[in-house]
């Protein structure tokens, strides 16, 4: 090593300061998330740690909208094929090489990131959103139908799980009754650590609807329906056609999007509701005025995508902290949504809170595009649990969460009992037929740019 590499050495040294011990991919982590939030919070809120290849930490509400918001230092990049700056996108770690894949448009820098952007907005704006309530409710309808005289329900297998995934492929334009295929592995793909004996399984099922997903992509091109697929099929991304490979990627990203971060939040919500009956109760009964508030503090408390990694494209000094281009960066959502300097009390759900600007959906130029499609489908199912199961109980025995939180803080199981009701309309499957004719005769999946009137369901 020369002089001149050992003061670079010397100068990284007390620059990465201060040292911290973080790994948001263990149990610990999930296990003891407070704490560590309260430590960073109280001691760094901008901190660098030499877990998985060494990046910096930001949890600070302060520091991460800053950082959030300075998008011209900060690159979502992944340069999967090595054309530009190598950068590797929003996971830390990255995915092994042999599964790397671009993350759609939010692996993407302007101007190509606000091209997609721009091509997807009349498909998911809350005007666009609202014409799909009559749908998503008969989706959550037939769900509690088949299980409302048991008196016995798995609030993820049997409502949560279903209600968002049939929703995002009917606004794709793929045929609803496929839930089935993408269903399992838009959640195990997540929550099955790389050692588990069941990861071949998984990888096989995603494999299946990777493919199941090529074969929609090239039927519509082919013979044109309404829907995301089609608008991306025809994006002209400034004069530019993407290529399959890219498409894919993108369709990828509005699955895991609109599946499982809506389940998650919506089964820790119910969960949590069962244990405070009385907040329950309250929920119910002052819904005109509560439900708005307490959606948006079920979202900070839980926040299901719980953050972000980023790549300094320049060096730079933001929050009082010096960076260089290339470092890699951790923008905690999650733990920026407990900071105690913004959110009074943030260890402690408060239905009514005010001011809840809350980061859960991201901050800046990436912020979630799909944050009207949650809201709304979250509300649906939510309402129609207390109006038809208002006595449930979930098991805890029985409740399964995620083993870690790294990349969602979800739920694989909730099981829970509640008086049995009777059931209003026909079962699941006899339902999703009827919904696909009312999406082809009534071309539900069009913009809201050329249909703007919601959809009508005769039940």
């Amino acid at each position: 090593m020369t002089t001149d590499d050992a003061a670079v050495v010397d100068d990284d040294a007390g620059r990465k300061h201060p040292r911290v011990h973080f790994d948001r991919h263990t149990p610990d982590y999930r296990d003891r998330f407070e704490d560590i939030t309260h430590e960073l919070h109280g001691q760094c809120p901008i901190a660098w740690t030499e877990t998985h290849g060494g990046h910096w930490v930001a949890s600070g509400n302060r520091e991460v909208f800053e950082l959030a918001r300075s998008a011209e230092f900060l690159s979502n990049d992944h340069d999967v094929k090595g054309e530009r700056r190598g950068y590797k996108g929003i996971s830390i770690p990255p995915p092994p090489r042999a599964r790397e894949a671009q993350g759609g448009f939010l692996e993407m820098d302007p101007p190509d990131q606000r091209y997609y952007r721009q091509t997807l907005n009349p498909y998911l704006s809350p005007a666009a959103i609202q014409r799909w309530i009559p749908f998503v409710d008969e989706v959550v309808r037939a769900s509690i139908d088949e299980k409302i005289e048991s008196g016995h329900i798995d609030f993820v297998d049997d409502l949560a799980n279903i209600v968002p995934a049939v929703l995002t492929l009917a606004m794709m334009g793929i045929p609803i009754e496929r839930w089935t295929i993408y269903n399992e592995p838009a959640h195990a793909s997540v929550y099955t650590p790389p050692d588990s004996p069941d990861r071949e399984r998984v990888l096989d099922l995603s494999r299946r609807m990777g493919m199941d997903l090529m074969g929609q992509l090239m039927e519509i091109r082919t013979a044109p329906r309404p829907g995301l697929v089609d608008a991306l099929v025809r994006a002209d991304l400034n004069g530019r056609t993407p290529d399959d490979g890219e498409l894919l990627g993108v369709l990828a990203l509005l699955i895991g999007g609109g599946f499982d971060t809506t389940t998650a939040l919506t089964a820790h919500a119910l969960e949590w509701l069962s244990q405070n009956p009385g907040e329950r109760d309250r929920l119910s009964r002052g819904r005109k005025t509560l439900l708005d508030s307490a959606t948006e503090e079920f979202l900070r408390f839980y926040t299901p995508a719980p953050g972000d990694g980023r790549t300094f494209s320049a060096d730079c000094e933001i929050a009082g902290t010096e960076f260089k281009e290339g470092e890699r960066l951790w923008l905690s959502w999650a733990m920026a949504n407990r900071d105690p300097s913004v959110f009074p009390d943030p260890d402690t759900i408060d239905m009514e809170r005010k001011g809840n600007r809350h980061s859960s959906f991201g901050l800046g130029i990436h912020r979630c595009i799909g944050s009207n499609v949650a809201r709304t489908v979250f509300k649906r199912m939510v309402t129609a649990v207390l109006d038809r199961m208002p006595d449930y109980r979930c098991d805890p025995e029985g409740a399964v969460h995620y083993e870690t939180i790294g990349v969602i803080q979800g739920m694989r199981h909730l099981p829970a009992t509640f008086t049995p009701g009777e059931r209003l309309g026909a079962g699941l499957d006899e339902t999703l037929a009827e919904l696909q004719k009312a999406c082809d005769e009534q071309r539900l999946a069009e913009p809201v740019t050329a249909r703007k009137s919601g959809a009508r369901i005769d039940t």
